[in-house]
């Protein structure tokens, strides 16, 4: 169990962790170190305990805020994942075929292409006879 030296707002702890926890140990002693650091350029002075438990409580404050938000996230993906999951459910529907042109348009176009080729009819009649 090797031993590391930390600095917490200006002072040196040595401390003990586990094989392979010294990377976790620093990350969470330099956490610990910036709150610290908030306090003392405060200028108030605080034994080496106030200071550890009030860098201690801010920390502890910004997990709380943390967490909180967290479960609030995690409330918002299983409504969004329900929501998928109700949509995925439903069946496509059948896609409608909507007429794109009114159907009493469509009867005057039937009536102009009977009228066309009635007529194109009388000019080949009248190019055959003539």
């Amino acid at each position: 169990m090797p031993d590391m030296t930390i600095e917490i707002g200006g002072r040196s702890f040595t401390v003990a962790c586990q094989d392979g926890e010294e990377g976790y140990l620093s990350a969470a002693a330099e956490l610990l170190n910036r709150e610290a650091k908030v306090l003392t350029a405060s200028g108030t002075r605080l034994t080496q305990d106030r200071m550890l438990l009030m860098a201690g409580l801010m920390l502890a404050d910004k997990s709380i805020s943390a967490e909180e938000e967290l479960r609030a996230l995690d409330r918002r993906l299983a409504q969004q994942t329900q929501l998928l999951d109700e949509m995925q459910a439903h069946p496509k529907p059948d896609p409608e075929i909507r007429e794109a042109v009114p159907q009493a348009a469509l009867d005057r176009i039937d009536a102009l292409a009977a009228r066309a080729e009635e007529v194109a009819a009388k000019a080949r009649g009248l190019a055959e006879t003539g």
